[in-house]
C-alpha cells in the first residue's frame, strides 16, 4: 500500500472556459489519476479546503466532486484519517511494482538504453543478503552503537545550524572533518597524508567509482583479487575496463601471477590489510613487490582498507599507502563498518598531483557530501567517542570471533578449513571441491542463516567453495546453534 505525506496535492488542471462544470473536471482528473496508477489505494488525498485553495476556486465544487467520488467508490472516508483512495478497487486498477505502470500497457519493442547496462547480469538480491539473522556479512552490532552519545551531538548541531549549513558544502568535504580524518589516518594507519589530500565521500563504493573515472579509460586492464569483492569489480566493468582476475593465496595477491597474466595493467585493486573474502593479510614482501610493479609500469594501486580497525591477534597492520614513496596508491576507507552503513561517509586519500583531477570528477557527480553528519562525526571523533567506541567493539567482536571459531572446530572439525579469522568482522570456511555452496546458502537462508557462498565471489573458475560468515551482528548466544544448523545442512548434501 502506497502512502505519501498528507497535504501533497495531485496535479489537477482546471479550465475555466470549459462548458464542463468545475466539479466534473475535478472528478475526471481524479478518475484518470487513479486508473493510471498515479494515485494508489490507501493514499491520502488533500482536504477539500486545501484543494480549493490550490485551484483558486470556491470550496463548493470540490465538496461536490468528493461526494461524487465517494459515491462511485473511488474514495473512501476513514475516521481520523480523512479521505483516501479506495483500498478495494478492482484488479484492473493495479500497477506493476517494478515499473509503476499499469499491467495493461503494451510495449511496442525494446527501447534504446546505454550498452553499459547490459555488461552486468540482471539479478535479484540473493537469499543470503535479504534477511537479518546469524552470520550476515558486513553487518555491525547495531545495538552496541553509543546512541546516548551520538544523539546529543546530532541535537547540538541541529540547534546551531546557520545559513551556510543549508548550502552546498566543499567538494572535497568539510575541512574540519578532513583534518580530523588525516590526523587519525596518520596515527592509526600510518597513511602519508595531509588534509588537502583527503576527500570525503559517501562510502567506499563511491570512492571506487571516482577513482575509475579519474584514472582509467575504457579498455584499460585492471588487476582484481580472485576471489574478490563483486561490487568493486562491477564499478570497473561498467566503465569498460578489462578485468584481470589475479589469484590470492596465503600471502595475499599473487603479484608474480598478475605480472604473467597482464604485466602492464593500468591499475590493481587490492584489500591488503584484510582481503575480502579470504581474510588474509598481504605480506611485506608482496607489498613491496606490488609497489615496485606499479612504479616500474606507471600503474596505479587502489587500496580498499574497509575494516582494518578490527584486528585480534596483533596490532593493526600499517597501510600499503604508508609504504608508498612514489605516490602510486589511492587509499580508500569507510565509516560504514565502524559506525553504521546509513551514515554514508567514507574517505579517500589522493596523491597531491591528482587532487584537481579527482575534484573535477566529483564536482560533476554530486557536488559533495552532505555537511550535517560530517560536522557531527567531526565532534564524535574529536571528543574521543570514536576511539572509545572502537576499543569496545574490538573486545566485543573478538569474543564473537572466538566463539565462532571454537564452534566451527568443535562441530565441523576437519570438514572445513577456517581462514581469515585474525581480523575484521567476518571469516571464511572452505569446503571440499564439488560442494554446491550456493544450494546450501539458499537452504540456510530459509533457516535464518545468512551465509554468503564463497563461490559467488569468483570472477573466473571457482577453486574453493565455502562460506563467508559474518559475526559482527551475531550474538554470542546464537553462534553455537547457528553453526549446528550449518553443520546439518553441509552434512545433508
Amino acid at each position: 500500500m502506497t502512502r505519501v505525506a498528507p497535504g501533497i496535492l495531485p496535479i489537477i488542471t482546471i479550465d475555466r472556459k470549459s462548458r464542463k462544470a468545475l466539479h466534473k473536471q475535478i472528478c475526471d482528473a481524479y478518475r484518470v489519476a487513479i486508473v493510471d496508477g498515479i494515485l494508489r489505494p490507501g493514499q491520502r488525498v488533500p482536504s477539500t479546503r486545501a484543494l480549493a485553495t490550490e485551484l483558486r476556486i470556491s470550496r463548493l465544487p470540490v465538496l461536490n466532486a468528493y461526494a461524487q467520488l465517494l459515491a462511485e467508490g473511488y474514495f473512501e472516508s476513514r475516521v481520523g484519517a480523512g479521505t483516501v483512495i479506495c483500498t478495494s478497487l478492482p484488479d484492473r486498477f493495479t500497477v506493476s511494482e517494478s515499473t509503476g505502470a499499469r499491467s495493461t500497457v503494451v510495449r511496442s519493442g525494446p527501447r534504446p538504453v546505454a550498452q553499459r547496462t547490459s555488461i552486468l547480469p540482471r539479478r535479484d538480491a540473493p537469499p543470503w543478503v535479504r534477511g537479518w539473522g546469524a552470520f550476515g556479512v558486513g553487518r555491525m552490532a547495531f545495538d552496541q552503537f553509543p546512541l546516548q552519545v551520538w544523539t546529543p551531538l546530532v541535537a547540538r548541531h541541529l540547534r546551531n545550524m546557520r545559513a551556510n549549513s543549508f548550502h552546498y558544502g566543499e567538494v572535497m568535504g568539510s575541512l574540519a572533518l578532513r583534518e580530523t580524518v588525516a590526523s587519525y589516518l596518520r596515527t592509526a594507519r600510518s597513511v602519508r597524508c595531509e588534509a588537502s589530500q583527503v576527500m570525503i565521500v559517501t562510502g567506499s563504493q563511491q570512492a571506487l567509482d571516482i577513482s575509475v573515472r579519474a584514472l582509467l579509460d575504457p579498455g584499460n586492464a585492471v588487476w582484481f583479487e580472485e576471489p574478490g569483492y563483486r561490487l568493486a569489480r562491477e564499478s570497473f566493468a561498467l566503465a569498460g575496463c578489462r578485468l584481470v582476475p589475479v589469484p590470492v593465496d596465503d600471502e595475499g595477491l599473487d603479484v608474480s601471477a598478475g605480472i604473467k597474466l597482464c604485466p602492464k595493467a593500468r591499475a590493481a585493486v587490492v584489500t591488503p590489510s584484510h582481503q575480502f573474502p579470504l581474510g588474509v593479510t598481504m605480506t611485506a614482501q608482496r607489498r613491496f613487490q606490488l609497489l615496485d610493479w606499479a612504479q616500474n609500469t606507471g600503474s596505479w594501486i587502489i587500496e580498499d582498507d574497509y575494516d582494518s580497525e578490527y584486528r585480534y591477534e596483533s596490532s593493526p597492520i600499517a597501510s600499503l599507502q604508508g609504504l608508498d614513496v612514489n605516490a602510486r596508491v589511492i587509499y580508500i576507507g569507510t565509516f560504514s563498518k565502524v559506525l553504521f552503513p546509513s551514515v554514508r561517509l567514507g574517505y579517500m586519500v589522493i596523491p597531491p598531483d591528482l587532487v584537481d583531477h579527482f575534484m573535477i570528477i566529483r564536482r560533476a557527480m554530486d557536488l559533495g557530501t552532505p555537511t550535517f553528519y560530517q560536522d557531527v562525526l567531526t565532534d564524535f571523533i574529536g571528543e574521543g567517542h570514536f576511539a572509545r567506541h572502537l576499543r569496545r567493539m574490538r573486545v566485543l567482536y573478538q569474543e564473537r570471533r572466538t566463539v565462532l571459531v571454537n564452534s566451527l572446530r568443535k562441530q565441523l572439525g576437519s570438514a572445513v578449513d577456517v581462514i581469515g579469522s585474525e581480523a575484521g568482522m567476518h571469516l571464511t570456511v572452505t569446503l571440499p571441491q564439488g560442494t554446491d555452496d550456493v544450494e546450501i546458502g539458499e537452504l540456510a537462508a530459509r533457516q535464518n542463516l545468512w551465509v554468503w557462498p564463497l563461490s559467488t565471489t569468483y570472477l573466473g573458475q571457482v577453486t574453493r567453495p565455502g562460506f563467508i560468515l559474518g559475526f559482527g551482528s551475531t550474538d554470542v548466544s546464537d553462534i553455537p546453534q547457528g553453526v549446528e544448523k550449518l553443520h546439518s545442512l553441509i552434512a545433508g548434501r
